[in-house]
Parts: structure tokens; C-alpha cells; sequence
């Protein structure tokens, strides 16, 4: 993983909860396309269909707020999200999305500073969000030691897989 994010952005609303990530009703799809394809139809239906690859979702407060269902960050992901700016996010949320590979980060007032289709760029290492347009740097919080290793494996799965030597194929039987 890197640790500077760039990617053009969409901008939602406060208090989006993973119903509206992924809603319910989509719960039984195996397929990452078809996940990924309902990915915040609960806020927009045309979201994920124009949704660029490696883009930025940016929120406002407690993004990820409901169930703790896994689904949310992994919709997030299959649908081409590289990272989420949030002002901040439901515990269980945050700790999903590093776990799964998607990378959180709070950015208090972020929301008011951008527009849809403007570029970010997230400096992890140096905790700051840079919106490409206007040149305007805004303080953000750093990622744990921990948290960058997991999200530098991928998940939490591959961490753990490189840490026992087991390849994937190992890891399935």
C-alpha cells in the first residue's frame, strides 16, 4: 500500500449507515462485479455505476453507523473505492475496513472544502489531505502502526498469511 492516496472524489452525507453501503436485500450476491455494483444504492442508485476506479468517498459524520455487517467496506471496494474521508466513522465500521483492506481516514470538515469530481490526495504517512484544485492542505489523523501494517498486507487475512507462511491455496483446505 502507499502511503499517498490520489483519486477523484464523491461526496455523501452525514450519519450513512452500511444499509445504505450495501443495502440488505443484496446480501446473498457471491459475485465481487455484482457486490460492488450496489455499492451506496441505498444514498444514490447511480453511484457505483459512475463511481471512478480508485476514487474517494467523502463523508461527513459517523460513516458506517448501523450493523456491523462486513459488507459495507467490501461493496466499498468491489466497487473501485481506494480509501474513505470521513469526519468520522462507527467504530465497528473503521475497524471492518482495515481489516478488509479498505483504507479509513478522518478528515474533520473535509466535506465542506471539496466537490464532487474534484481530486484528493491523502498522505498517510504525513496526515494530511491535499484537494489537487485548489492546493488546499487540511489536517487529518494518522493511521496506528498497527493499522498500516494490516492495510499494507491487503486485510487482515493476508497479514495472517504471510505471518504463518501459508500461501492462499494453503489457507482454503
Amino acid at each position: 500500500m502507499e502511503s499517498m492516496i490520489t483519486g477523484k472524489i464523491i461526496v455523501v452525507g452525514d450519519n450513512i449507515d452500511t444499509d445504505q453501503i450495501y443495502p440488505g436485500r443484496y446480501l446473498a450476491l457471491t459475485d465481487p462485479a455484482e457486490i460492488g455494483s450496489h455499492c451506496l444504492s441505498g444514498v444514490d442508485e447511480g453511484i457505483a455505476g459512475s463511481f471512478p476506479k480508485g476514487g474517494i468517498v467523502v463523508a461527513g459524520r459517523n460513516f458506517g453507523c448501523g450493523s456491523s455487517r462486513e459488507h459495507a467496506p467490501i461493496a466499498l471496494l468491489n466497487m473501485g473505492a481506494a480509501a474513505v474521508a470521513a469526519d468520522s466513522f462507527a467504530r465497528i465500521f473503521f475497524r471492518n475496513a482495515v481489516n478488509l483492506g479498505l483504507v479509513p481516514v478522518i478528515c474533520k470538515g473535509l466535506k465542506d472544502h471539496v466537490s464532487a469530481g474534484q481530486t484528493i490526495t491523502i498522505d498517510l504517512a504525513g496526515g494530511t489531505v491535499t484537494v489537487q484544485e485548489t492546493g488546499e492542505v487540511l489536517p487529518c489523523e494518522k493511521l496506528g502502526d498497527q493499522a498500516m501494517t494490516i492495510l499494507a498486507a491487503g486485510g487482515i487475512k493476508p497479514l495472517m498469511r504471510a505471518r504463518f507462511g501459508k500461501t492462499d491455496r494453503e489457507a482454503q483446505k
